[in-house]
């Protein structure tokens, strides 16, 4: 199959329904609808749904709201145990598994302990476990440990994770937006004073347009295609800005309607923006100098609510239709016929995802995004606002409860006076930079939960040189993964198993990308072995630290940390008694109907961004495929791209002639990092343009971070084609 194939293929649809069906019937029926329906929020996607209103329930209501992601989710953790005969094998072995293969190993159901200098793991009991975990700890200095969390945590587990770095004595707690969406928050919070979206789901049910920008929800959002279909059938448009052209985000079979299946998929895209990758700052420079010049801006809010509109304006002036041309390359008409929609319409959502914030100059991007909506006062009202697309399902909650490096002086003060403690004001270290002072050799102990951060690590042979150097590594998770097996080293590793979110021994909450927070019930018993983290966490505190005054010991039960929560996170006040009261609620002063903004002066405020400096001949942008989330690989094969394997390498047809690469041909890809063999592909891209799988392509991504937002290039890589 080639591209030339391209109209035939449809998102969604019956065979993703057939897939769905078919999961759903391996896991078990009975199994599958007691996960689906319980009153557990979602474990995939931030978009949302699940809690109090039921499993397959979004905020709105709306029911059944499930969609692949869901169900492949709840068919890890329905897994049976992975049996202890497994690891009699050694490493070795393990280290030969894909990533789907360790997926489909089973859910951890015991403790394992990897001795130093050991070539496997054993299994051990829980208290040989935690006592180990503690001595290792009590023997490290904190500052040359870090702390690293996933999005998949509670809000619950998330705090006291924090908690005990804080108290033990390190700031070095991160998570993984730093390696996805931490350009967003750096970006908005310098244009309207806050960093997260500024809509919630129901402002998408009244948007006349909508742009998806760099972003493939058809794959890794299904849930918000129902939305951009909604906005078509209401006469609306959907404007998609990215390099690729998603089969998905053109035409997609929403199975949720029958005219949509029947008709053999719905029209996405009203229009469909492809720009080089990295030059989308020079295309919104190109809307934005479109709308001024037909007189489209928002003169009245831009003069009521905005700052530092004339240094904007100089700077759209200076830049040349040739040079936005050249560098985006696209025709000034193509950029015109947007902007005269944008220019049309009252209600307007901008929402992207991490084809924004993965580049160097990541944080620029959001800040021109901004920049495109307050030109026509598209923040501060009902249906309009923007939309940073969020991936794991508490990610945004894990950043609000505090994993992260740098919080607040009032969030600190306020855990302070809670628990009669004084805590250090040292600023830790992010992602990256925890894992370049352990490749230094100045880390010796990480406490790491959940996610994958070795895959997930740009530059492979420098994430294993990283992790093996760090001595003790505990990890806390519900399946093995090849994070778990890669960059192990000499030393030592305790692998915990943790219960999955409807599993939690009392209620949890998460956040979704909507600054919703949920309640999830838990209580499915599944496997006999498995704490929970927070049970972990407490008992892992009072051997560490038994004079502590912070009371670990209570905070086993979650509503006794929710309390304080409430207490000491600005915004969260009603997570006190959201398990009596069973209140779901959007966190204080972040949807904006108003134009109320966060700055000093509370107005929002225009920030001129450099044009980046020009693309290489050929630059790369990894990106997942519709068989997998985040690391994990559900499906070898990517239905939504010509059915490609793991190892392949898309690229532009007449890139292709002229490199003399034939379709399907096996190719070294490189850069100045490493090297990749692939199958090349040809894919619809704009010249000079090429796309391949993450976290297989990192071997081919620099370790270089955006300097504001600490997040790494990984999509865009200057690469070649090798002899």
């Amino acid at each position: 199959m080639t591209i030339d194939d391209r109209p035939r293929i449809v998102g969604g649809g019956p065979k993703k329904l057939l897939y769905t069906v078919d999961t759903i019937r391996r896991m078990g029926v009975g199994k599958a609808a007691k996960a689906l329906t319980a009153h557990n929020t979602c474990k995939a996607c931030a978009y949302g749904m699940g809690g109090q209103k039921g499993g397959m329930t979004n905020e709105l209501g709306e029911f059944p709201s499930v969609c692949n992601k869901s169900v492949q989710a709840q068919s890890t953790d329905i897994q049976p145990a992975i049996p202890n005969e497994a690891f009699l094998h050694p490493l070795s072995d393990l280290q030969q598994l894909s990533g789907r293969e360790m997926e489909k190993l089973g859910r951890l159901n015991t403790p394992l302990f990897k001795a130093a200098g050991a070539d496997r793991y054993e299994p051990v009991n829980w208290d040989f476990a935690i006592a180990h975990a503690a001595a290792q700890l009590k023997v490290t200095d904190p500052n040359r440990s870090f702390f690293y969390s996933s999005g998949r945590s509670s809000n619950e587990a998330g705090f006291v994770f924090q908690l005990l770095a804080r108290v033990w004595g390190t700031n070095n707690v991160n998570n993984c937006s730093y390696y996805c969406h931490q350009a967003t928050s750096e970006g908005l919070a310098t244009t309207i004073g806050k960093g997260t979206a500024t809509v919630e789901l129901e402002d998408l049910t009244g948007a006349d347009l909508i742009f998806v920008i760099g972003a493939n929800p058809s794959s890794n959002h299904p849930r918000f295609i129902h939305m951009l279909k909604h906005c078509r059938d209401r006469g609306g448009d959907v404007i998609v800005i990215n390099p690729a052209k998603e089969p998905g985000l053109v035409k997609f079979a929403v199975p949720k309607s029958p005219t949509s299946m029947l008709s053999g998929g719905t029209e996405i895209a009203s229009d469909y923006l492809q720009p080089r990758i990295g030059s989308d700052i020079a295309l919104f420079k190109g809307l934005m100098k479109a709308v001024v010049a037909i007189g489209a801006e928002d003169q009245s809010f831009i003069a009521q609510h905005t700052a530092d509109f004339e240094a904007l304006r100089a700077d759209l002036e200076a830049v040349s239709w040739e040079e936005i041309e050249t560098i985006t390359g696209l025709s000034q008409g193509a950029i015109e016929r947007v902007a005269t929609r944008y220019a049309n319409r009252q209600n307007v959502v901008f929402a992207w995802g991490m084809g924004m914030t993965h580049h160097l100059h990541g944080v620029e991007n959001v800040e021109a995004i901004a920049n495109l909506a307050l030109l026509r006062g598209m923040i501060g009202k009902r249906y309009s606002g923007l939309l940073p697309l969020r991936g794991h399902s508490n990610v945004q909650g894990i950043g609000t409860i505090g994993v992260k490096p740098v919080v607040s002086e009032q969030v600190f003060v306020a855990m302070e006076q809670a628990f009669g403690v004084k805590l250090g004001r040292a600023k830790g270290l992010d992602t990256m930079a925890g894992l370049e002072a352990a490749a230094r050799g100045e880390i010796d102990s990480a406490v790491i939960m959940g996610g994958n951060l070795w895959g997930a690590t740009p530059d492979t042979a420098f994430a294993s040189r990283a992790m093996e150097a760090i001595g003790f590594k505990l990890f806390l998770t519900t399946t093995l993964n090849r994070g778990h097996v890669h960059g192990l080293g000499a030393g030592e590793v305790l692998i915990l198993p943790v219960t999955a979110r409807d599993e939690e021994w009392s209620p949890t909450t998460q956040e979704s990308m909507f600054n919703f927070v949920r309640l999830s019930d838990g209580g499915i018993e599944r496997l006999d072995n498995v704490r929970p983290e927070t049970v972990i966490l407490c008992d892992l505190a009072k051997l560490l630290l038994p004079d502590s005054p912070v009371p670990f010991e209570r905070f086993k039960e979650h509503r006794q940390v929710r309390e304080v929560i409430a207490k000491v996170v600005p915004g969260l006040e009603q997570l006190a008694d959201i398990d009596v009261a069973k209140r779901e609620f959007h966190i204080k002063h972040r949807v904006m109907h108003t134009p109320e903004f966060g700055t000093r002066d509370g107005k929002a405020h225009f920030v001129v961004t450099p044009l980046p400096k020009a693309a290489a001949p050929l630059t790369l942008a990894t990106v997942r495929s519709e068989g997998q989330f985040n690391t994990i690989i559900y499906e070898e094969q990517d239905s939504y791209r010509l059915k490609a394997g793991r190892d392949a390498i898309f690229l532009n047809r007449e890139d292709m002639a002229a490199l003399g690469v034939r379709d399907g041909q096996r190719v070294t890809l490189a850069s100045d990092t490493g090297r990749m063999e692939g199958t090349a592909m040809a894919f619809d891209l704009p010249r000079g343009s090429a796309l391949a799988y993450y976290p297989e392509a990192n071997v081919l991504c620099g370790t270089a971070v955006d300097p504001r937002s600490k997040t790494p290039a990984f999509k865009s890589v200057p690469v070649w084609i090798e002899a």
